[in-house]
């Protein structure tokens, strides 16, 4: 198998794993012990017109939110030890929601300040309004990481996200899959969420230089959403190209993705190394 075709995410308490066409959810309840959960997953992006270059990357990044969603639910549910109770209209829900909240603080708000500043004849020029636009999402995106980040729940799903990069990183060095030899890795992973959304924002900023500077703000606001799967397409195609080949170019493009990592993961301890690593086992076999 491709061990460029292993990812996870962090969960509540535990480690979701995905190998090619299955998915390991693991989790440590109160009691201490680690309980999982398996299920097969073929992606769409395996099938035409789905796998084409641009196009899967956005089909890809809807499969994960989905998936994402329902495995945080689990393991939110095995963490307070009620049924898990969740369906497909909830996830779209929840989905439309997510995407709201994120249209309105990282679309809505740096689009608004770089329109106010227009006023000044000084920024009123494409580049510098959307080097000021990109930039502010940059920084919003920023600080609302490291905000969340003093919340005692989120700081340990970042030591879970910590693990779940340890652990692939040692899977992907060919090492025994240990407590030991994972610890040694780094939490830092190039092909990391993380690395994608902050891609996804220095990208729009190159799209939009393309865009007219005449029309209103709102439709200014709307064809930047029109164009969010285009640019999520390009920014998976770089993470991809980046992951296959050793070019300094692609290096420098995702390297502020990896800086972001620092916010996003934490130094993991042992136990919660062993569940991912738990979880990578059951999903490799």
């Amino acid at each position: 198998m491709d061990k460029r075709n292993v990812g996870g995410q962090a969960l509540i308490e535990g480690v979701m794993m995905q190998c090619n066409d299955k998915i390991v959810m693991a989790v440590r309840e109160p009691s201490g012990k680690i309980v999982s959960k398996s299920k097969p997953f073929k992606s769409r992006t395996k099938r035409y017109p789905w796998k084409l270059p641009i196009v899967r990357g956005s089909i890809a990044l809807v499969e994960m939110l989905a998936i994402g969603i329902k495995a945080l639910n689990w393991s939110a549910s095995i963490n307070i030890g009620e049924e898990e109770k969740i369906n497909t209209w909830q996830i779209v829900m929840t989905m439309v929601f997510a995407f709201g909240f994120a249209l309105l603080l990282f679309k809505f708000l740096p689009l608004g300040f770089a329109q106010l500043l227009t006023h000044f004849d000084l920024f009123n020029n494409r580049y510098l309004f959307n080097l000021i636009e990109g930039l502010s999402k940059v920084f919003m995106v920023a600080l609302y990481i490291y905000v969340i980040g003093f919340m005692k729940d989120v700081k340990r799903v970042f030591m879970y996200h910590g693990a779940e990069h340890k652990t692939v990183n040692c899977y992907e060095a060919g090492k025994e899959l240990t407590v030991k030899n994972a610890s040694k890795f780094s939490t830092v992973h190039k092909r990391c969420g993380s690395s994608f959304i902050l891609l996804v924002l220095f990208i729009s900023i190159l799209v939009y230089i393309l865009l007219p500077m005449e029309v209103s703000f709102w439709v200014k606001y709307g064809l930047r959403i029109l164009l969010l799967p285009l640019i999520a397409g390009l920014a998976y195609e770089v993470l991809k190209l980046n992951a296959k080949r050793d070019n300094l170019l692609l290096k420098a493009f995702v390297r502020p993705g990896l800086w972001l990592q620092k916010l996003t993961t934490k130094e993991p301890n042992e136990k919660q190394l062993e569940v991912a690593l738990f979880a990578l086992k059951k999903c490799l076999k």
